[in-house]
């Protein structure tokens, strides 16, 4: 077979968006990229661990609790339970495409496989939205913690430069903006370094919340959670939508499918240990603090987990030990999402949906270096200038489209292959993937109108970025109907024929 060149037979829309990539090149490419040398493979099961634990622990207790507990009363913890079962539901779903299919770009790669070029897109432009905010999302929490640190030698940050624009006084959030520039630095060094030092800051973030969880349960008060739902079961739902924001890290792990080891081996086990680390931290750590704190004590408050140790110890070392962790616990989780990011971002580049400068990998570094420093400035001018609330639900509601998508996806790839070699397999087929979609559709319907806007003005960008410039670089439509039909046919084990990919497709 031989590829093609010159100007290409633009397909018809319905069937450019109903192209699915074939498995065969999609596990053939892995680790390549759009210009210059592949990817490293450096990563182990416990790297990967860490690279999803990091990127989820934290956000819901650290950034999102105070704004949260108000919504749901002392149920939050229960509201933490209806968002990690949800969760679950569709980490499960990922670890099977995960082991299925072992390469980068996770939900979007894994919708492009079952659902086509466009499902695919919508995904992908869902988990630009995802990534992107929620480092910026989690940065801007910076702030307080730093402010929180410096108050144990009776300083703060200046108002203007700790808050965005139009909130008390501030200008630029300048913590959240450093915060992600050293993430971005450290990225563009490495993966394997950024690993390694991401693990180091998962184990501290999880010393100070075990040590948060000893001291408030000394001042547990059983009759806090008398009153379970003040606000109604509708409360408790609106902040399982909320928190939800606080699970959606563990997706993480399945971006690195291209630098680890044994992908079909470690990426399942990765995603679903690091789920039960997450979702029993996060349940212990509300539970002592409301237990410590009654639910209306949450209304307003920033940093509310330093506050309470800082009235239970009257100890300013013990707040300032805790406010130091809480600023290595953020940078862990904006280093490691704003990682996924940036392989999202190279798996659409080779496929030629979005610029190829993001898929470029730099034979010093072995990173792809121009991605990561574009990524890292946008979200940095992001998290310096928009407030945390608005961020967070529009995560959210990002995030629970994707996750809606993977569900959907095993189910598809079960019925379309089902010889296709599989490390995992979802528990209770197909109750476990339907109920994860209903799940996702649950929690987005609960969601506010002002999320939904944000939603559907991102879409009607995306599709103007896809009809303007995916559409006509799309390297999968690029391939002749008969090289198409060649490389479906081929089972992805089989390495003997070297996939049919056009280099460049030029623009009509």
């Amino acid at each position: 077979m031989t590829q093609q060149t010159g100007t290409r037979r633009q397909l018809g829309l319905a069937r450019q968006l109903a192209r699915r990539k074939p498995l065969a090149q999609m596990i053939r490419e892995s680790g390549t990229s759009t210009g210059g040398p592949a990817l490293r493979r450096s990563l182990g099961v416990w790297q990967l661990t860490m690279i999803s634990v990091g990127a989820t622990l934290g956000t819901g207790i650290l950034v999102v609790l105070g704004s949260s507990v108000p919504l749901a009363g002392p149920a939050i913890f229960i509201s933490f339970l209806v968002a990690g079962l949800a969760a679950l539901l569709s980490a499960v779903s990922y670890a099977e495409m995960a082991g299925a299919v072992p390469v980068s770009g996770s939900s979007y790669s894994y919708a492009y496989a079952t659902m086509g070029e466009g499902i695919a897109w919508i995904c992908g432009w869902c988990l630009v939205l995802e990534y992107a905010v929620s480092v910026a999302a989690v940065a801007v929490g910076a702030s307080e913690y730093v402010n929180e640190a410096l108050s144990t030698a009776g300083l703060s940050l200046p108002a203007a430069v700790a808050a965005p624009p139009g909130a008390d006084g501030g200008l630029l959030n300048l913590p959240a903006v450093v915060i992600i520039a050293l993430a971005m630095l450290l990225l563009v060094r490495g993966a394997r370094e950024s690993a390694w030092v991401n693990t180091a800051m998962v184990v501290i973030k999880v010393a100070v919340l075990l040590l948060f969880i000893a001291i408030a349960f000394t001042a547990f008060n059983a009759g806090h959670f008398q009153t379970l739902l003040p606000m109604g079961a509708a409360g408790m739902s609106a902040a399982a939508s909320r928190l939800f924001f606080s699970y959606i890290g563990f997706d993480a792990a399945s971006t690195a499918g291209e630098e680890a080891r044994n992908p079909q081996r470690d990426l399942p086990r990765a995603i679903l240990l690091s789920m039960a680390i997450v979702t029993g931290l996060y349940i212990l750590v509300a539970l002592a603090a409301v237990g410590a704190r009654e639910w209306t004590w949450f209304d307003g408050t920033e940093a509310a987990l330093v506050q309470i140790l800082e009235e239970l110890t009257h100890q300013p070392w013990i707040a300032l030990l805790f406010a130091l962790g809480s600023i290595v616990a953020i940078a862990s989780i904006v280093l490691t999402v704003l990682y996924g990011q940036t392989r999202i971002l190279m798996s659409m580049s080779r496929d030629g949906l979005v610029p190829a400068v993001f898929g470029r990998v730099s034979a010093r570094t072995g990173t792809p270096v121009a991605g990561t420093l574009i990524v890292g400035t946008a979200v940095a001018l992001t998290a310096g200038l928009v407030p945390l609330g608005e961020l967070a639900d529009a995560t959210s509601i990002g995030t629970l489209f994707a996750f809606a998508l993977v569900n959907l996806s095993v189910i598809y790839l079960r019925r379309s292959r089902p010889d296709l070699p599989r490390t995992f397999r979802v528990p209770l087929y197909p109750a476990t993937p339907i109920l994860g979609t209903l799940m996702c559709i649950y929690l987005m319907a609960n969601l506010g109108p002002g999320t939904w806007w944000v939603f559907g003005a991102w879409m009607a960008v995306g599709a103007a970025v896809y009809f303007g410039y995916g559409r006509r670089h799309s390297r999968v439509a690029a391939l002749s109907q008969a090289d198409y039909e060649h490389l479906s046919a081929q089972a992805p084990e089989d390495t003997a024929v070297e996939a049919v990919v056009p280099a460049a497709v030029p623009a009509r």
